[in-house]
C-alpha cells in the first residue's frame, strides 16, 4: 500500500507486538468474512447501491468493523479485544491518519498555476515527474502534489478516467520503489536492518514499468485525444503565466519528509506501553510534529490557492472511515497470515517453498503482491519478510533474489485494486470531486488485470525467475 496506504505504516514496525502475540492458529478462516465483507462493500455498493454508499459508508464500515469485533470480545475476551483496537488505533490508524491529513493538507496548499492543456506528451510529462518525485517524497506526496495539475491540465476534455488510472499505476505504487521513503513496506524493511540504498536494486524493474506503461499511456491517451479532436474546445488563451504558488507548503514537505525518516533512525530507548502496544517517543514526536505541520499549512496558506486547487476536505473524511473498517477488519486476517503453516491460511505459505525447503522468488513475488492487492502492503511485506527468515543481513546478500521479489511485489502490486495503497483511494476521491467519473471497484480491476498483469509476468520472467 508514504497505505496498504502511505508512509505512515512505518508504525507498524514499533507497534506490532499485539499481533505478534496472539496466536493465530486459533482463528478459523471464517474470521477473514468482515474483511472479505468491507472489500465487497467497496466493490458493489457504488454500483448497485450508490446513493446509499454515498449517504453511509461510513457506517457500512463501522458495521463491519463491529462484526468482527463484538464477537472477537465475546469469544476470546473483552481484554483481548480492547488490546487489539489499542494497537489498531494508536499505533496503526491514527499515525496513518495523522500523515496523510498532513500530506494532503500540505500538498493541497501548492498550486500550479498555467494553462497547462492536456495533450498526451504533457500528460506523460506530468506523470513522470511524479514517479520521480514518488520514490523522494512518497507515493502519497507525489500524488497529492501532481493530481490536482493533471486533472486541470485535462479539465476541456470528455474522457480522462484513464489519465487518472495511469496515475495510480505509476505515481501511486510503482515509482515509489526506489527508496525506503517511497513505500512504506520498504521503510519497514530499512527499519528492520536493510541498508537505505539497497532498494536502488529495484531500479531496472521500475524503469521497466514505468517506461511501458508510459509508452502504452501515450499510445492510448494519443487515441483517444485524436478521436475527441473534433469536439474538444479550443484550448483558452495563455493568460496566467506557469508558477508555483504556496511555495512555503514546498518546505513543509520536506519538513514531513525529514520527520518520518528521523523517527525511523533516532531511538532514544523511551517507551509507554498502552495494553500491550509500546508507543515510543520517537513516534509520539513525528506525530505531535506532523498535526503542527498541517495546522501551519493552514495558516500561512493563502484562502486563494486552496480556492484554485478547488481543495476540500472529503476525500481525507471518505479514506478515512473506510480505512477505519479496513483496519480493524484486517487484524484476524493478518495474525492468520502471521500463523504461517499453522494458519488457516497454510496454503499461502506452502506454495511459496519448495520441495527442497528453499524459497521460490517467483511465488514470493506473485504472493505478496497478490495479497498486497487487497490487503495492506506493509504487513504483508513483513509477513513474507519473517517468512522468508527475517535475517536481513542473509536477505541482502545470499537471499537478495527473494527479498527483491517481496519488495517488488508489495509495492508494485499494490496498483492492481483502489485498496491496495492508500494513495489509490485518495487520487480516486480527488478525481471524482474534480468531476472526473471513474470506474468502480471492478472497473479499475479490469483495467489493472489487462494492463498490469501482463507486465508483471514479463517482470516474473526477466527478474524473479
Amino acid at each position: 500500500m508514504l497505505a496498504a496506504i502511505g508512509l505512515a505504516m512505518v508504525l507498524l514496525a514499533p507497534g506490532e507486538a499485539w499481533a505478534a502475540e496472539f496466536d493465530g492458529s486459533r482463528l478459523a478462516g471464517w474470521w477473514a468474512i468482515p474483511f472479505a465483507g468491507i472489500l465487497l462493500s467497496i466493490a458493489v455498493l457504488p454500483l448497485v447501491a450508490p446513493r446509499v454508499w454515498h449517504r453511509h459508508y461510513g457506517k457500512i464500515a463501522l458495521g463491519w468493523a463491529l462484526a468482527f469485533f463484538v464477537p472477537f470480545a465475546l469469544i476470546f475476551g473483552a481484554a483481548a479485544a480492547a488490546a487489539g483496537l489499542v494497537h489498531a488505533m494508536a499505533a496503526e490508524y491514527i499515525p496513518f491518519i495523522i500523515l496523510l491529513t498532513a500530506l494532503f493538507t500540505v500538498a493541497g496548499g501548492i498550486y500550479i498555476r498555467g494553462n497547462l492543456h492536456g495533450s498526451p506528451a504533457l500528460n506523460c510529462l506530468l506523470i513522470a515527474i511524479g514517479a520521480v518525485l514518488a520514490s523522494f517524497m512518497g507515493t502519497t506526496g507525489a500524488s497529492m502534489l501532481m493530481i490536482r495539475p493533471l486533472i486541470r491540465a485535462n479539465d476541456d476534455r470528455e474522457h480522462t478516467a484513464h489519465v487518472v488510472i495511469f496515475f495510480i499505476f505509476i505515481v501511486s505504487n510503482i515509482a515509489g520503489s526506489l527508496t525506503p521513503l517511497g513505500d512504506p513496506p520498504l521503510f519497514l524493511g530499512f527499519l528492520k536492518g536493510v541498508t537505505f540504498f539497497w532498494t536502488m536494486r529495484l531500479f531496472p524493474e521500475t524503469l521497466f514499468c514505468t517506461a511501458v506503461l508510459l509508452a502504452i499511456f501515450f499510445a492510448l491517451d494519443s487515441w483517444i485525444y485524436r478521436r475527441e479532436g473534433a469536439s474538444r474546445p479550443d484550448p483558452t488563451p495563455d493568460d496566467e503565466t506557469l508558477g508555483i504558488d504556496g511555495k512555503a507548503n514546498l518546505l513543509l514537505l520536506l519538513a514531513i519528509m525529514g520527520l518520518v525518516l528521523i523517527s525511523g533512525t533516532w531511538n532514544p530507548g523511551i517507551a509507554w506501553n498502552v495494553m500491550g502496544t509500546d508507543l515510543t517517543l520517537q513516534q509520539v514526536v513525528r506525530d505531535l510534529a506532523l498535526v503542527a505541520i498541517t495546522a501551519l499549512s493552514l495558516v500561512i496558506t493563502a484562502r486563494s490557492v486552496r480556492e484554485a486547487n478547488q481543495y476540500s476536505f472529503g476525500p481525507m473524511l471518505e479514506v478515512g472511515k473506510l480505512f477505519f473498517g479496513i483496519f480493524l477488519t484486517i487484524i484476524p486476517v493478518i495474525a492468520m497470515l502471521r500463523a504461517g503453516p499453522d494458519g488457516a491460511f497454510a496454503p499461502i505459505v506452502r506454495l511459496v517453498t519448495a520441495a527442497d525447503g528453499q524459497p521460490i522468488p517467483a511465488a514470493y513475488f506473485w504472493a505478496t503482491g497478490l495479497l498486497s492487492s487487497f490487503l495492506d502492503n506493509a504487513p504483508t511485506y513483513l509477513v513474507f519478510f519473517n517468512l522468508a527468515g527475517g535475517d536481513p543481513q542473509q536477505l541482502m546478500t545470499t537471499l537478495s533474489p527473494v527479498l527483491m521479489a517481496v519488495s517488488a511485489g508489495a509495492v508494485f502490486m499494490g496498483a492492481n485494486s483502489y485498496i491496495g495503497n492508500a494513495p489509490n483511494l485518495m487520487v480516486k476521491a480527488v478525481a471524482e470531486e474534480r468531476g472526473v467519473t471513474m470506474p468502480g471497484f471492478f472497473g479499475y480491476m479490469a483495467w489493472s488485470v489487462g494492463v498490469l498483469v501482463p507486465l508483471f509476468v514479463v517482470v516474473t520472467w526477466i527478474w524473479h525467475r
